[in-house]
């Protein structure tokens, strides 16, 4: 180990783990994992989560630290150094890396492009554009909702299908070069400058989001969304798709298999609790998905009702108008009385008057920028909230670009006379050049393809091969060994028990189930419906 003797260092153990979790708590800790606790029974999908948590993510978690610090090497550099024959697993790291980076960084681009328009009064969202002659709204935007138009025809102006490319939208490409930038610099002198800023990336998205859960908490309909969040329905753990998503979100939520968390324990000294290091970084990124839940799902609470009470004003006028009734009669308490009052005596004319739906209000839940507009003074809000989703992808992406960047340098791909600075701007700007496809007009159908399938089975695939390398090329002697040295203990039984056949059991099962899945199911792309409902939007 001693042509590691110069490698970079952590300046202190803080600043490895903040780095470790801003890479692993990213976008899906704020609407991934809520958006399966609303779909999958509330409280009853926790218990798949944890247990997908304990005998798949921590396991493999502790694995790639273990494994990194040890060997002091990047991805490719670790798996070569194992067997020669394994190099392709480190090789298909980095590759991963790099084409999640491109449409990652993309998602941050439309953050920047929200957050710069968040400081308009009245927010840009919340209300239709006037139609060319001035005379009424567009037609499209009243069809739907201002947040769906904003997104998919001022934001996105997206084509009616991916053949179709359109033009490159220069705020997009502008944004996209100011998030590329931004990355640029803060990670121009590798961890020397990214630790530095991982203590304001990692810790303020916690900063907005319990000022988000102190302001959620107080505003009306709050418990109506918290107590959809916890109430559980077990009937739901019956079906396999659940038990599946589980799985998946906890291993893409922790980032494994990307490269990215073994270049960062490779700077470690060896004389490191590795262990230790996986079960906090586990806990905290699986902690931070359920606190990011409640106030999430209290600001859609308070959406909801305001929704529900929206319907049943518009509601109340139309009976008033319609049945010439006198102002104040109908009211939000008696509604109900006078509907089905007015509805037995007279069921033609209330069919008429096409009533809004009032069936409750957990079947109002909507995007999160939509409920951000009803909230008081809400261009702060709409700040915070895009700050704190930056700062959250901000830190995701700097584990995809180490583990592009520290593989090419161990294995001195890069020629000495090159800086490091000079050859991480030259893959930035690579990358800023190949994602300006996703600032086309029909970007957002190939950001879903690359989601769909760039970040999945190949990341199970990989994870299921860097677990057995282990196993059967390195050995797990020789293993026990090394954290023995590293930590001062050798690993128990449950980790033996997981890494020798839990863990790779369950990587197999889920990755024959998503095929299973992905080919039943044949995949649907977006095109432009004023109905449908971005995860941005």
């Amino acid at each position: 180990m001693d042509k590691n003797h110069d490698r970079p260092k952590w300046d202190n153990k803080v600043q490895y783990l903040l780095t470790c979790v801003g890479f692993a708590v990213g976008l899906g800790n704020v609407w991934r994992f809520p958006y399966l606790c609303q779909i999958y029974g509330g409280g009853a999908f926790l218990i798949p989560y944890l247990i997908a948590l304990v005998f798949e993510g921590l396991p493999l978690l502790y694995l790639e630290l273990a494994i990194g610090q040890s060997l002091r090497q990047g991805s490719i550099g670790v798996w070569n150094s194992i067997s020669p024959y394994l190099g392709g697993v480190g090789v298909a790291s980095m590759a991963v890396s790099f084409l999640v980076g491109l449409f990652y960084n993309t998602i941050l681009a439309w953050v920047l492009w929200y957050f710069f328009n968040s400081f308009q009064d009245p927010l840009p969202w919340s209300q239709c554009p006037l139609n060319e002659n001035l005379t009424d709204y567009v037609e499209e935007c009243v069809r739907g909702t201002a947040a769906n138009y904003y997104w998919y025809r001022v934001t996105l102006n997206i084509t009616p299908d991916i053949s179709s490319s359109g033009s490159l939208q220069w705020w997009l490409v502008l944004s996209l070069a100011l998030a590329w930038s931004i990355v640029y610099i803060c990670f121009i002198r590798g961890i020397e400058t990214v630790g530095k800023a991982v203590y304001v990336t990692a810790t303020f998205p916690y900063l907005v989001l319990t000022i988000f859960l102190v302001r959620a908490l107080t505003l009306p309909g709050a418990i109506d969304g918290l107590e959809y969040l916890f109430t559980p329905d077990w009937g739901v753990l019956l079906n396999p798709q659940v038990w599946l998503d589980a799985a998946t979100q906890i291993f893409f939520s922790l980032s494994l298999a990307f490269g990215g968390l073994i270049a960062f324990a490779s700077y470690n000294p060896r004389k490191n609790n590795c262990e230790r290091d996986a079960l906090l970084v586990g806990c905290i990124n699986s902690a931070t998905s359920l606190y990011a839940s409640i106030p999430i799902f209290a600001i859609l609470g308070f959406k909801a009702t305001t929704n529900f009470n929206n319907c049943i004003t518009s509601n109340v006028l139309k009976l008033t108008n319609e049945f010439d009734i006198a102002e104040k009669n109908i009211t939000a308490d008696n509604y109900d009385m006078w509907l089905k009052t007015l509805n037995t005596s007279h069921p033609d004319r209330i069919n008429s008057l096409e009533l809004r739906d009032v069936s409750g209000t957990g079947l109002a839940f909507i995007v999160f920028t939509e409920a951000v507009i009803e909230m008081p003074a809400s261009q702060v809000w709409a700040v915070l909230f895009f700050i704190m989703l930056f700062s959250l992808g901000l830190s995701s992406m700097f584990g995809n670009l180490e583990g592009v960047l520290t593989p090419l340098f161990d294995l001195h791909m890069v020629p000495s006379w090159v800086p490091k600075e000079l050859f991480t701007g030259i893959i930035c700007m690579v990358s800023f050049l190949v994602a300006l496809i996703f600032t086309m007009g029909s970007g957002n159908y190939w950001l879903e393809i690359f989601n769909s399938y760039v970040g999945s089975v190949p990341l199970l695939i990989i994870a299921f091969f860097e677990i057995t390398s282990v196993v059967v090329f390195y050995g797990m002697k020789r293993f026990s060994e090394d954290i023995e040295f590293m930590t001062g203990h050798r690993p128990g039984l449950f980790w033996h028990l997981c890494w020798m056949g839990v863990s790779p059991l369950m990587l197999l099962v889920v990755l024959v189930a998503y095929v299973v899945v992905q080919v039943q199911v044949q995949p649907q792309y977006p095109t432009w419906n004023p109905s449908y409902v971005s995860a941005l939007a």
